[in-house]
């Protein structure tokens, strides 16, 4: 979808407040809000040892995005099926999105031995190991509980496959680390596992509940997977263009921990120094500066940006059976929002 030529409007968020995220979410506030309490009473009520904690757990994930990406997919497809107001099994499926979304969080940071993620302390750093460990482990269960409760097969098999999918992507990065004859392929599949599974899933379940064709819960899910993989291709390019200020973490710590993401896998192919200085995991003070320097030199940061615009133009495509309005514009806007980090 080529929007560089259209008419400012209000459907086509086209400048940097229009694709803030204050902006984007504005149409699905109230839901959000309601989601919020909704997720804090849940953990407070059901575990109290965790009351304290439940500001810190859900304070993890951020601007809650996917639960968003969930009320405004089930607010677009309900117009296309004549539904006056989202269902009750749309919100629970917000919560249970948002709650995996967490949960994984929680058990990277544990994993990363993380003090910080997003500038701010982790669970693990806060309440220790043991509790971010149990917090973890106790979301998911409560999501499994809540999952079977919406009693709709093909949403449950869709969910499911989310968490078997996190535990692949996990085990994929951990047995690839300092591996330097990882494809691009291999590396979208690990993406796809670790980030975009969990946003296709949460679109095209949004989808289903509000009674759509299966063509239009298959433009949601693509839309979801594109929206996924560009925003981890983004993610990884930060890595290497972004101040350890900005990350909240110590710049190129993802290519120093082992991972070979999307600008090094092209840097690879011009850079037969780097290969060297992966394998041998940074020997020397000085390698992984040098390292960062050849990522740079390469040209494999601009591939990568241009993997990811690709990305977004591919999950612009799926919106177009969508009614224009604030909420196909929002989740267009998402997609904008995605891209301009690279900015």
């Amino acid at each position: 979808m080529d929007r560089t030529n259209a008419p400012p409007s209000a459907e086509t968020p086209n400048s940097q407040e229009g694709t803030s995220p204050l902006v984007l979410l504005k149409p699905v506030e109230r839901d959000l809000q309601q989601l919020d309490e909704n997720l804090k009473r849940l953990i407070s009520e059901e575990n109290p040892m965790l009351m304290a904690a439940a500001d810190q757990i859900f304070g993890a994930s951020g601007k809650k995005i996917r639960p968003a990406l969930v009320f405004l997919v089930s607010h677009a497809t309900a117009q296309l099926t004549g539904l006056s107001e989202i269902t009750p099994q749309h919100r629970k499926l917000a919560e249970i999105i948002e709650m995996i979304h967490t949960a994984s969080l929680i058990h990277d940071d544990v994993l990363d031995d993380s003090d910080k993620r997003r500038g701010k302390e982790t669970v693990n750093r806060v309440f220790g190991t043991r509790v971010a460990v149990l917090a973890g482990d106790f979301i998911f269960a409560q999501t499994s509980w809540l999952l079977a409760n919406l009693e709709n097969l093909e949403v449950i098999k869709l969910i499911s496959q989310v968490i078997k999918d996190f535990a692949s992507g996990e085990i994929k990065q951990t047995t690839s680390l300092y591996d330097c004859d990882i494809t691009m392929q291999d590396y979208l599949r690990k993406s796809y596992c670790k980030t975009a599974s969990l946003v296709a899933a949460s679109a095209k379940g949004a989808a289903i509940f509000s009674g759509t064709s299966n063509e239009v819960k298959e433009n949601m899910y693509d839309y979801g997977k594109k929206l996924g993989l560009a925003f981890q291709i983004v993610d990884d390019i930060l890595d290497f263009t972004r101040s350890s200020e900005q990350l909240g973490k110590p710049a190129g710590s993802d290519l120093r921990k082992g991972n070979v993401t999307a600008p090094v896998i092209y840097a690879l192919e011009k850079q037969p120094a780097l290969k060297r200085l992966i394998q041998t995991e940074f020997i020397n003070p000085e390698d992984l500066d040098t390292a960062i320097e050849l990522v740079h030199q390469s040209g494999g940061i601009e591939r990568a940006r241009e993997l990811a615009r690709n990305m977004g133009d591919s999950a612009l495509d799926c919106l177009s059976c969508l009614q224009k309005g604030p909420m196909r514009s929002s989740l267009e806007g998402m997609v904008d929002y995605v891209l301009e980090r690279l900015h």
